[in-house]
């Protein structure tokens, strides 16, 4: 790219770890998901969040080029028969991340390790552009505030019961939350699911 402008994307990005996901974030505007490497394997919420967003929106792997950084790449495609996957793969350069002492065992740069640049490229050859460049949000931190999910002593309670209702992990971070109702649902949706619920209180 000749600029250094983040690329925006709808679709979550999946990394192995905090480190990448640091790195990603100076390169694109978007939700990132970590793996915490092979924790994902036991990791049955986080699994079924990537296995909603992957139906509903589709989503981004991106792991290291090692081994282990596709065995980890298999195993989300296992996860995921009914979504969508779009891989971005980045190329083999050899060298140590700055952080460690060390190479890694193999003595591949990891996500973390790469070139802005060479990102942005990978990004590109992978054929994922903004589609939703400039899109407002319709959910704001107001509107948790204005509709009880925040700031009330049983604001926990309702966030529960609503991520229980979408089938969503009920340990979602209100963060996390506005992120997930925003990428995955349309204020209709959310509202009479919410609605349904305050009816039944």
């Amino acid at each position: 790219m000749a600029d250094n402008k983040k690329i925006t994307v709808k679709q979550p990005v999946i990394v192995e770890g905090k480190y990448d996901k640091i790195k990603l974030e100076s390169v694109i505007d978007g939700l990132i998901l970590t793996t915490d490497g092979f924790r994902i394997y036991k990791d049955k919420e986080k699994t079924a969040l990537i296995r909603a967003f992957a139906e509903k929106v589709g989503v981004i792997i991106l792991t290291d080029s090692d081994g282990a950084g596709f065995q980890i790449r298999n195993h989300l495609k296992g996860c995921i028969k009914n979504g969508k996957i779009y891989n971005v793969y980045i190329p083999d350069i050899f060298g140590k991340e700055k952080r460690k002492d060390k190479p890694s065992k193999e003595g591949k740069l990891g996500v973390e390790g790469i070139d802005t640049e060479i990102l942005l490229s990978a990004f590109e050859k992978a054929g994922i552009f903004s589609e939703n460049e400039g899109e407002a949000q319709w959910l704001t931190r107001a509107d948790m505030l204005d509709d009880g999910l925040i700031g009330l002593p049983d604001s926990s309670q309702l966030r529960k019961r609503l991520t229980s209702e979408l089938k969503l992990p009920e340990r979602l971070s209100t963060a996390a939350l506005m992120e997930v109702l925003n990428r995955l649902y349309t204020r209709e949706s959310y509202e009479a699911v919410l609605n349904k619920i305050k009816e039944e209180n």
